[in-house]
């Protein structure tokens, strides 16, 4: 049974610096694809980052590019998203995801395993 369980969101002040951890357990393929999501009321979940494990290719979303870092642990259980320069406009939930895409995938329709979420608020 896949696991995801999201943690380090928090309240920070614009320029300030937030560490999201994302645990997982249960997958039992060789390689996937990972990343973070994030939402706000009203809007559709939007991808910030994506991570394949095949390869180790990264994306990122153009309006986090410079700002946020995706990186696993060595053992691949834990993902991690860096978020610097952080800015009220990146205020949201924050979700990791899972799918069974070995390549980069942003469409949040391909993921098939979600975490609960963790919110991330951004102001003065």
């Amino acid at each position: 049974q896949v696991q995801i369980v999201e943690s380090g969101g928090g309240s920070v002040q614009p320029g300030g610096s937030l560490r999201l951890a994302c645990a997982t357990s249960g997958f039992i393929l060789p390689y996937y694809a990972i990343a973070w999501f994030r939402q706000v009321p009203g809007k559709e979940r939007e991808a910030v980052s994506c991570l394949s494990t095949s390869d180790g290719s990264t994306s990122y979303a153009g309006s986090v590019l410079g700002r946020f870092t995706i990186s696993r642990d060595n053992r691949g259980n834990t993902l991690y998203l860096q978020m610097d320069n952080l800015t009220p406009e990146d205020t949201a939930v924050y979700f990791c995801a899972a799918t069974s895409k070995a390549f980069i995938v942003t469409s949040s329709e391909m993921y098939d395993y979600w975490g609960q979420g963790t919110q991330v608020s951004v102001s003065p």
